[in-house]
């Protein structure tokens, strides 16, 4: 009999160690790999947009005019988020896909949707929890708020739209060109335009649903001409 208890006392403190072990590992260990890897990739795409060589100016269709751009590839680091609201130091790199592998990384752009800045619906996926937290105070955003993104030689300034959204993972409508809610009366977008949507996962520590956010294209600042407005009001970050 004691033999039993004191193989059983030892099991159940075997398991509290692994679940505390598995505790610290989901929230912080992934959050220093996320990190480290977040940073490598902002490093990495400042890196390749200052190694860029600088295009003259060609008016469109004219002898020399710039190609289509090409697609982007999967893994590919292709811009840098920066959302006010969320803090003065919220900055995540978006990268091409949404694989599991990627968004450990950074932010993911749902493939076949549209490039930064086009016509047609720019939609980004980011964890709400683990890996960096990104989309922790997703909640928090509101109507007016700036999304403000750049891919180098460009400052793309996004305004959202709608308090965030809740609805579920099949509800996939919500990264169409033209965005539309699956819900019966919720507000969606009526004809084309210049979008963005982010999504996250809800509730905070589950994935049942999701949270979602619809902004328009507002603005557009070349990176030679400076910073844009919408970053200076930071110092607002995480108000009501």
């Amino acid at each position: 009999m004691r033999l039993l208890v004191r193989t059983l006392s030892e099991l159940c403190i075997t398991a509290g160690t692994l679940i505390v072990l598995f505790v610290v590992y989901v929230l912080y260990w992934t959050g220093i790999q996320a990190d480290g890897a977040t940073a490598g990739q902002v490093d990495t795409l400042q890196q390749a947009w200052a190694d860029r060589p600088v295009e003259p100016d060609v008016a469109p269709g004219a002898p020399g005019a710039t190609p289509a751009p090409r697609p982007y590839t999967a893994g590919e680091g292709i811009a840098v988020m920066y959302v006010p609201r969320l803090g003065a130091d919220w900055e995540w790199p978006v990268l091409e896909g949404t694989g599991t592998g990627i968004l450990k990384k950074g932010l993911g752009h749902y493939a076949g949707t549209a490039r930064l800045g086009a016509t047609g619906n720019f939609s980004v996926a980011g964890h709400r929890r683990t890996y960096g937290d990104p989309f922790k105070d997703f909640p928090r955003l509101r109507p007016g708020d700036a999304v403000v993104l750049t891919d180098g030689t460009t400052w793309y300034t996004y305004r959202i739209d709608r308090e965030p959204y809740r609805t579920v993972p099949t509800d996939t409508g919500v990264v169409d060109p033209v965005p539309r809610p699956l819900r019966k009366g919720a507000a969606g977008f009526t004809g084309p335009g210049r979008y963005l949507t982010l999504t996250t996962c809800d509730p905070e520590w589950g994935s049942s649903h999701r949270l979602i956010v619809w902004a328009h294209l507002d603005a557009t600042r070349p990176v030679s001409a400076g910073r844009p407005q919408a970053l200076d009001s930071r110092p607002q970050a995480l108000g009501g």
